[in-house]
């Protein structure tokens, strides 16, 4: 089960929004950074990808291990928060 989850977003981007309703529909509580609003934090998003394409879900899980979903690959997503 996800213990907590991160999603990095813009404000342009059109797969942000069915990201944030699925993590919603799951129950599961996000963070979401609008690397718009906070520039600043891009690099965290570099870190973990190497890139800097939005959406990036990161899922921490119960026991600590990181799941990262780029983009909006929601069967990924669904194991992850499985």
């Amino acid at each position: 089960m996800a213990k907590s989850a991160i999603i990095y977003t813009t404000s342009t981007c059109v797969y942000c929004g069915p990201v944030k309703e699925f993590l919603k529909q799951k129950n599961v509580e996000y963070e979401e950074v609008n690397l718009d609003a906070e520039p600043q934090r891009r690099q965290e998003l570099l870190a973990a990808t190497g890139q800097m394409a939005v959406p990036v879900t990161i899922i921490t899980k119960d026991d600590g291990s990181k799941d990262v979903t780029v983009g909006m690959n929601l069967s990924k997503l669904a194991a992850a928060v499985a």
